[in-house]
C-alpha cells in the first residue's frame, strides 16, 4: 500500500475532506490518549491523504480541551511525516480579510494551561522523559510552506505568503483591546488552535505548515458588526472551495 503522502487537520467549519474516496477509518489509541476523532485515510485525486477533524467531526471539543498530543501522535503512528493544518482564523491586518487564505511563517503563543510538550514523562523509563529543546525559530517547516505556495501557483489558488499567527486561549472571541495588543505585537491573524499544535509537531519530528482560512475580521478590525457563527461558516465554506485540488498538489509535491 502506498504511504500516506500528507495529513490534513481540519479546523472550525472543515470537518471532512471533499473528494476523499476509498476511505478507511482508523481509531487509534496513543500513549497520550485518544485523538479528537477517527482518522479518515483515502485517495484524494490520486494521492493518499489522511484527514482528522481537530474539534471532532461534530465540533464537540473546544480549543483548550483538544488533545493535541494524541492527534499528532495518532497521525505519526499511521506513518505520517507531513501535516497541513487548516486553521480558521480572524483577520487583523488589511491583507487578511474574510475569505482570504494565508500561509503564515511566524506565530506568537498567548495560550495558557495547555499541555504544550511531549516532555511529560514521570519516570526515567518513559519515552517522553527526555527533555527536548527543539529549534522553533521558524515554527512552520520552511520546505513544506514552500510546497504549499508552489501548489497554489500550480492550481491558481490565491494564498497570502507570510504573516504572524497569534494563538489565543478561546473559546470566546477576543476583545477589541486584546486584538489591538496583538496588532501591536505584530500579529496578522488570530486563532485558538495554532499552539501547542505547531510546537508539538516539531518535538515529534513532523513537518508542519499552516493554511489559515480567514473567517471574519477580528474585533475592531474591518467593519464593526457583531461576529456570528453563521458568517464564520459561510466564509470558511467559500474560502475552502477548490481546496481538494490544492491539497492533492501539495501531497503530490
Amino acid at each position: 500500500m502506498l504511504p500516506i503522502a500528507l495529513a490534513v487537520i481540519g479546523g472550525t467549519g472543515v470537518y471532512s475532506l471533499a473528494d476523499l474516496h476509498d476511505v478507511e477509518s482508523h481509531h487509534p489509541d496513543t500513549r497520550f490518549g485518544k485523538p479528537s476523532g477517527p482518522i479518515r485515510v483515502g485517495r484524494l485525486l490520486g494521492q493518499r491523504v489522511a484527514f482528522l477533524a481537530r474539534h471532532g467531526e461534530g465540533h464537540s471539543v473546544p480549543p483548550h480541551r483538544i488533545n493535541y498530543r494524541a492527534n499528532l501522535a495518532a497521525l505519526q503512528q499511521l506513518g505520517v511525516s507531513q501535516v497541513l493544518a487548516l486553521n480558521t482564523v480572524g483577520g487583523i491586518t488589511d491583507h487578511y480579510g474574510p475569505r482570504v487564505l494565508g500561509c503564515p511563517d511566524q506565530l506568537i503563543d498567548y495560550t495558557w494551561g495547555r499541555v504544550s510538550t511531549i516532555c511529560e514523562g514521570d519516570s526515567q523509563d518513559s519515552a517522553d522523559h527526555q527533555v527536548l529543546h527543539v529549534d522553533f525559530g521558524d515554527p512552520y517547516t520552511p520546505l513544506l510552506r514552500q510546497r504549499v505556495l508552489a501548489a497554489a501557483r500550480v492550481t491558481g489558488k490565491a494564498i497570502v505568503d507570510g504573516g504572524c499567527y497569534g494563538a489565543t486561549q478561546g473559546p470566546r472571541l477576543e476583545t477589541r483591546a486584546e486584538i489591538a495588543r496583538l496588532k501591536r505585537d505584530g500579529c496578522d491573524l488570530v486563532g485558538m488552535t495554532g499552539m501547542p499544535e505547531a510546537g508539538l509537531a516539531r518535538e515529534l519530528g513532523l513537518q508542519y505548515a499552516c493554511l489559515a482560512i480567514v473567517a471574519n475580521w477580528a474585533a475592531g478590525c474591518g467593519d464593526d458588526e457583531e461576529i456570528t457563527m453563521a458568517e464564520v461558516l459561510a466564509n470558511v465554506q467559500a474560502a475552502s472551495a477548490g481546496l481538494a485540488e490544492l491539497i492533492a498538489e501539495i501531497a503530490r509535491g
